[in-house]
């Protein structure tokens, strides 16, 4: 609908202005042309005739009418002609339009037809803007993409070279219209084009280039003459950097060689000195080193000659003129004035070069061999005149100096091929005696330039050119007339010799090690150290010494950057040994780069110490280790520390699980890393190195869980609390009972004293002799699994730890622990065949039996009693009369059913942890060793302080109660403990049965011995546990 109102409109403004002709404007025209959809057709194509009039407005061409370029339209009618004529730009620019037909693209850009087609191939219609704007297709920056379209080949070669090479979003370094400029395009082949368009980028190349005899010839027209583009080539070049460029080092000698080959054009046509020059270059010393041994920093062609400054042999200025070959030389050569045989004075090498030989004049240029002069003797003799008499000494600084040469040591030396005048470079040959002119110390750097380079950047040189007098300087390590080589047994750096020469100034007390430290015992501890023991008693020169890490000549502060052992280095340095070791290093989440952190990672010092490094068999490193992780990982080292493998590991014993058991040595990944030893792929297998036949459920066991964390581990949190509130609330309250007992039994002396101070002769057997053979062995089982068990709890304290070892460490109380766990439980099976026994012969129901009178099973009896009891504690009333069993004497007994099958099963799960968790979680586990451990301490606590009372500290007992032991009581105790019991005797039918005599005195010094030991044995662990949870846990 709307299509067909604009029509409307279109056709009545058309209708209207046809009656009266005007001239039109831009805006006329845009009234038609800004519709997308105008077009007409020619040669059977359809073209559209929109013009963009925001695009218009931002070009060059803003400020001109449309009749401006369509200028045939001048003046006609609305609406104009429908065939107007193609527009001409060479009516504004005819200069331009003149310099583009005599460049390559005028044969095909101006036609009569369409006179602009080439202008508008390249600036575009209606939106031509300024090549200097950004934006136009015609900058620099954009015009390899515009030239691209036709010329692909060369847009495909220019984005390869160093020109397109582009950061990402950015512009080629150069687009095509810097080098082919203006409208012409012409190749910038000829010299004087090449210099004027190279030149833009390349100013001081171009500069020196336009000097040289290339350039000269170039410029007068000789086409032999190379040009920039006959060494770096068109849309191809490369940076010198790049192995494929013909400028790089090792091509250059084949890209000179183009035209300075023998028979070439350049060879036969002019008269060059020197012949064969290709071929003399690949046979001599410099060829061989860049041909054949790859030595990119050997000398080539433009290296003595220069890039682009090439100049005639004789021209003052050449780089190998005779007064510049010495510096051009000297570029790789240095100081050559003082590595030569000094039979002349060696300022005239500076100062006048024409005087004496130049290099080229030994060393023909190209041929330059590997020959050395022999000229040992040119100086040597005259030397040895004065210096082989041992008697010539000087004074230096008020002492006399000997200035006597041992002719055959400096004969077997590695300078035996040096003369003195190399060293001693001031001689002047010129004076009576010729060492008359020395000033100076021998500068070792004429030729050890790199060495001394070195040195004097290290501490050592520092400290040296400050004038320390303790620094050591080369003649300190290396003798000045029989300097040894390294690899000569004889010498002070032979491999075993190092750590003696080290020691002069690094041993304890000496200059060094007081400057350092002076506690500092390095080189003892290295002397003691896996590296020192295989160097110095193995003799293998291969072990790590001094110079291996410190470097020989570079040694810096560990804090220096640069230093070899500065954490940012030290896995570089002891990858020279270690180098599988290195690469799983760099691989592990330990490596910078590697994880983000703002912690200090560990490097291979803060695990081994830096000189005292030992083998990782030796006794103790293991636990060493541990404790070195655990300075970083705080929270999982007290984890850690709570499991039995951190347990026992306290305990002093090396085979139990460290830390790189788990996440391996070296290469430690974090568990999500699939290649992790704790990864989900790989933790059955880790955990399978100890334990056989692990499997996934097993692996499940929480090894740094923590039953403080409520929110991540709920059932060790409830589990501990539940075992912490039964152990607190039993204790509590038997030690009020405790209380209570013993405040009553003082105040009612009197009733008790009459029996207990009394003879007795007839005695009441209570306890039957399988009844006390029973208590006997598990009491000696109990201490066993006291002693070796609060150990393992308590491995924090020193006194577990002393303990374990006397008892002969881990390995043997673990075997006595379990051992005795045996034994009870066999103890445990025995009594219940008893029960079954005594069952069968009573004739009674499981029901009667159990709850018969004198049953050991709680009844109601019990509670009454209890109450009574608590009553006549507090002066309310009567004691009650006992039988049998008392209500704590049930306690007891049914404490050490419940003890030995809640122990006794979780200390079967803990033992065999592999087998159980085939049908329990991997998580029961660390459940299991809170309820062994708690339940075990309760059991200690009430036995060593409850029971003890019972036995031992009630004022009616004290000293001891032996009846367990002997059996007996005597029938007064029994009339006043329990009633009930003697009055059963007496209505028994033969109560004569059940009365015996007293024990033996022998026997009764043994019982009594039995039972002081354990009472003591008791309080002690009792008050060390009481130390431990009070003072030491934390």
């Amino acid at each position: 609908m709307k299509k067909i109102v604009f029509k409307i409109i279109l056709f009545s403004v058309i209708s209207i202005t046809s009656v009266f002709p005007f001239q039109q404007n831009n805006s006329d025209c845009l009234n038609c042309h800004s519709d997308h959809e105008l077009s007409k057709t020619q040669n059977g194509r359809k073209i559209s005739l929109y013009v963009n009039e925001a695009k218009l407005s931002k070009s060059v061409h803003s400020d001109l009418d449309c009749t401006d370029c369509h200028a045939d339209l001048e003046g006609s009618s609305f609406p104009h002609i429908k065939n107007p004529k193609p527009v001409d730009c060479g009516s504004c620019h005819d200069d331009v339009a003149s310099e583009l037909k005599t460049g390559p693209h005028g044969r095909w850009a101006i036609t009569s037809l369409f006179p602009s087609k080439g202008c508008i191939r390249c600036h575009g219609y209606h939106d031509v803007l300024l090549p200097s704007n950004l934006s136009a297709p015609t900058n620099a920056g954009n015009s390899y993409k515009l030239c691209g379209q036709c010329h692909k080949k060369q847009k495909i070669n220019v984005e390869k070279s160093i020109h397109g090479i582009m950061a990402k979003g950015e512009k080629p370094r150069a687009g095509c219209t810097d080098c082919h400029v203006g409208h012409n395009v012409s190749k910038p082949n000829i010299e004087a084009k090449e210099i004027k368009v190279c030149a833009k980028c390349h100013p001081r190349e171009v500069s020196r280039q336009s000097k040289s005899v290339h350039a000269r010839a170039a410029l007068k027209g000789n086409p032999l003459a190379p040009t920039c583009i006959t060494c770096h080539e068109y849309h191809t070049i490369q940076s010198p950097a790049n192995s494929n460029s013909p400028t790089s080092t090792m091509n250059i000698p084949l890209l000179c060689g183009r035209c300075h080959h023998e028979g070439s054009k350049v060879s036969l046509k002019y008269n060059i000195p020197q012949k064969q020059i290709l071929k003399n270059y690949s046979l001599s010393i410099h060829g061989q080193g860049l041909f054949k041994m790859g030595l990119t920093v050997t000398a080539v062609c433009t290296s003595c000659h220069n890039a682009h400054l090439i100049l005639d042999y004789n021209n003052p200025e050449s780089s190998i003129n005779p007064k510049n070959v010495a510096k051009t030389c000297t570029k790789c050569h240095s100081r050559i004035e003082k590595v030569h045989v000094k039979v002349i004075e060696g300022k005239l090498w500076e100062k006048a070069p024409h005087e004496i030989p130049a290099c080229i004049d030994c060393h023909p240029p190209h041929k330059i061999k590997r020959t050395p002069i022999n000229l040992k003797g040119v100086s040597n003799k005259e030397c040895f005149r004065c210096h082989s008499n041992k008697k010539l000494v000087m004074t230096k600084k008020g002492k006399m100096v000997s200035l006597y040469v041992d002719g055959k040591a400096y004969n077997s030396s590695t300078h035996s091929k040096i003369t003195c005048a190399q060293c001693h470079n001031q001689v002047k040959s010129i004076l009576k005696r010729p060492c008359a002119a020395i000033t100076k110390k021998v500068d070792c750097s004429i030729c050890h330039a790199d060495v001394v380079a070195q040195y004097k950047t290290s501490i050592h040189g520092k400290l040296a050119a400050k004038g320390n007098p303790d620094a050591p300087e080369c003649l300190t390590c290396h003798n000045p007339h029989k300097t040894q080589s390294h690899l000569s047994p004889a010498s002070p750096t032979f491999a075993t010799n190092i750590p003696k020469l080290c020691g002069q100034c690094h041993a304890a007390g000496k200059p060094a090690a007081k400057m350092i430290d002076d506690n500092n015992h390095v080189v003892k501890s290295y002397i003691n150290s896996v590296h020192g023991k295989g160097l110095l008693e193995s003799g293998l020169v291969i072990a790590a010494k001094c110079t291996d890490c410190h470097t020989a000549h570079h040694q810096l502060s560990p804090k220096n950057p640069e230093s070899s052992v500065n954490p940012k280095h030290l896995a570089n340095t002891c990858g020279k040994c270690h180098k599988g070791i290195e690469e799983k290093f760099k691989s592990s989440i330990h490596w910078p780069g590697n994880v983000v952190t703002k912690k200090k990672l560990p490097d291979c010092e803060n695990c081994h110490s830096s000189h005292n490094i030992s083998r990782i068999t030796i006794k103790g490193f293991r636990t060493k280790m541990m404790y070195k992780c655990g300075k970083c990982h705080e929270e999982e080292a007290k984890t850690y520390f709570k499991t039995v493998h951190g347990q026992v590991s306290r305990l002093g014993e090396e085979r139990a699980a460290k830390c790189w058991d788990c996440h391996s040595t070296h290469k430690i990944l974090p568990p999500d890393n699939p290649r992790s030893t704790l990864s989900y792929k790989n933790v059955v297998k880790t955990c399978g190195k100890c334990h056989v036949g692990a499997h996934r459920e097993f692996a499940g066991y929480l090894t740094h869980a923590t039953h403080h964390n409520r929110e991540k581990y709920p059932y060790l949190f409830y589990t501990f609390w539940f075992m912490t509130f039964l152990l607190v609330g039993t204790l509590t309250f038997f030690i009020i009972h405790t209380i209570l007992w013993l405040w009553r039994l003082w105040r009612t002396r009197e009733q008790w004293r009459i029996y207990k101070y009394s003879k007795h002769e007839k005695y009441y057997l209570r306890f039957p002799k399988s009844y006390r053979i029973m208590h006997f062995i598990m009491l000696l089982c109990f201490f066993t699994l006291a002693i070796t068990g609060m150990t393992l709890k308590f491995s924090y304290t020193r006194w577990a730890v002393v303990i374990s070892q006397f008892l002969g460490g881990f390995s043997v109380t673990g075997v006595l622990h379990r051992i005795a766990a045996v034994i009870l439980l066999g103890v445990f099976a025995f009594h219940l065949r008893q029960l079954l026994r005594f069952k069968r012969e009573s004739d009674k129901s499981w029901l009667r039996f159990i709850f018969s009178e004198n049953s050991i099973m709680f009844n109601l009896n019990d509670v009454k009693q209890f109450w009574q009891h608590f009553k006549w504690y507090i002066g309310k009333g009567e004691k009650p009369e006992f039988g049998r069993f008392t209500y704590w004497e049930k306690f007891d007994y049914f404490a050490v059913f419940w003890g030995v099958f809640i122990i006794g099963a979780s200390g079967l799960i803990l033992w065999f942890p592999v087998f159980f968790t085939y049908v329990l979680p991997g998580w029961v586990i660390n459940v299991v060793t809170i309820i062994h451990s708690d339940e075990a301490l309760l059991a200690v606590g009430f036995i060593f302080t409850i029971h003890f009372f019972n036995t031992h500290f009630r004022p009616d007992k004290f000293p001891m109660d032996p009846v367990i032991f002997s059996g007996r009581v005597s029938l007064d105790e029994l009339k006043h403990d329990k009633p009930l019991e003697y009055k059963e005797l007496l209505e028994s039918k033969n109560p004569e049965l059940r009365i015996v005599g007293p024990i033996s005195k022998e026997k009764e010094h043994w019982i009594k011995i039995l039972g002081f030991t354990a009472l003591g044995i008791g309080i002690i662990l009792i008050g060390l546990i009481l130390y431990a949870m009070i003072f030491v846990y934390r």
